[in-house]
């Protein structure tokens, strides 16, 4: 195994584009006649298996899960203001979607935040909603996967702290 591996089987972890996946090994093969060690990540979620080189794994940003102290920071940061640029949507919608792809949970955290409506405010569009639940979505599978819950407690948790916010 290469000194660059500091991931392991069965750990997760997060892939900036995909969320929390598994390593489920660490495999050689041959690409183009060269040999790559390759983690093969599972996301059971989406039925997906991902390869990457081991040597790539932390230029395309995969990482651990956050510690609890960066889950603790975002929760905190779901209990603040929802800050709304006032910006062309399209505009917006483009910094969520780098956001939610940055694979950093507080980024994560503040497109939920400021995307999350309750019932008695105006209804949202669908690309919206679409922003929203993916980013809701990586939220709670990395709270799951940190506070070893499963993903219907994690969203419990996460839907208590935004309806706590409304109601405020």
């Amino acid at each position: 195994m290469s000194k660059s591996t500091k991931f392991r089987a069965n750990d997760y972890v997060v892939y900036p584009s995909h969320g929390v996946g598994k390593v489920v090994s660490i495999e050689e093969q041959e690409v183009a006649g060269f040999k790559l060690e390759m983690f093969v990540i599972t996301f059971d979620k989406d039925k997906m298996t991902l390869r990457v080189p081991t040597d790539k794994a932390e230029s395309v940003g995969m990482r651990p899960l956050s510690s609890p102290d960066v889950v603790a920071k975002a929760m905190t940061t779901l209990k603040g203001r929802a800050r709304v640029k006032r910006a062309m949507w399209s505009r917006r919608a483009q910094e969520y979607e780098q956001k939610i792809n940055s694979g950093d949970l507080i980024m994560i955290a503040e497109v939920v935040r400021d995307l999350h409506r309750n019932d008695e405010q105006r209804e949202q569009s669908y690309s919206e909603r679409q922003l929203y639940e993916a980013a809701l979505e990586r939220l709670t599978r990395e709270v799951a996967a940190v506070d070893g819950l499963n993903e219907d407690d994690a969203q419990r948790k996460v839907g208590d702290l935004l309806d706590k916010r409304a109601a405020a």
